[in-house]
């Protein structure tokens, strides 16, 4: 990968890390009720995973932790209906809904900016 290509997927990157802590620490930050609760786990959770794949590829970035980020996003869209606390826990859902679409978006733009980066073809 080239030193440009590494430096826009960087600071991709590195959003994709900050959310991930955000959601890590957001349950104690929006009281979501019961800081034990499904909607603090399904943050402390995600949100750890969200940290390590991005961690990883702030190391060493490879398509494999977009890809692995864009699920993840999507989960937090729909884990407030999956899970069933959209209604008891409006703002821990629209944390996860809102954080999610950010996640994807940022996968999205990172793999579009890996794919127009990449050459037309391999010998």
């Amino acid at each position: 990968m080239d030193t440009a290509m590494q430096g826009k997927q960087r600071w991709q990157d590195g959003v994709t890390l900050v959310l991930g802590v955000w959601l890590f620490f957001a349950p104690f930050f929006m009281n979501y009720g019961p800081l034990v609760g499904l909607a603090a786990w399904n943050s402390y959770l995600v949100g750890i995973a969200i940290v390590i794949a991005a961690a990883w590829a702030l190391r060493a970035p490879e398509k494999w932790e977009e890809w692995v980020s864009l699920v993840l996003g999507a989960w937090l869209i729909i884990a407030p209906f999956a899970l069933g606390f959209y209604a008891s826990l409006a703002t821990a859902a629209w944390n996860d809904v809102i954080v999610g679409v950010l996640i994807v978006g940022d996968a999205i733009w990172a793999l579009a900016a890996r794919q127009s980066a990449a050459p037309a073809h391999h010998h």
